[in-house]
């Protein structure tokens, strides 16, 4: 009998960097700064600072999920235009932010260009915020 998954983000790793991220949304929100703040605003937010919050995290090993059936592209819409080659390494940081967690991509991220960087931030908010409001921790 096959298993039936309920959302794309089943896999334990993803999962804890989901929780955590969900800690640092709240954290945003609270901040006198960010109160008016769209929610996909906090959500971009909670993503640049995950890093300082992988340096207090045990590593995880990280199982590789299943191939997923999307034919939506992750890209913000002022990537599309961008080169076959950078679109590819945005697609890729999102992909290893899915399959690896968020710390390896984050990491893999900074070593590119900041639009790839900026890019590759809004592309992963944009695939994450959807299973955020799913989960009632964004509106």
């Amino acid at each position: 009998m096959p298993e039936e998954i309920t959302s794309p983000f089943e896999h334990a790793a993803l999962e804890a960097d989901m929780k955590r991220l969900a800690t640092e949304i709240g954290n945003h929100r609270d901040r006198p700064e960010m109160k008016n703040a769209p929610e996909k605003e906090l959500l971009k937010e909670a993503i640049r600072a995950f890093p300082r919050l992988e340096k207090d995290a045990s590593v995880v090993p990280v199982p590789i999920p299943q191939a997923q059936n999307n034919s939506q592209s992750p890209l913000p819409d002022y990537a599309k235009d961008a080169s076959p080659e950078t679109k590819l390494e945005i697609e890729y940081l999102v992909d290893c932010a899915l399959h690896q967690g968020f710390g390896k991509a984050l990491a893999e991220a900074d070593k590119s260009p900041y639009f790839v960087r900026d890019a590759f931030h809004d592309a992963l908010a944009g695939k994450l915020y959807p299973e955020l409001q799913k989960r009632g921790i964004i509106k």
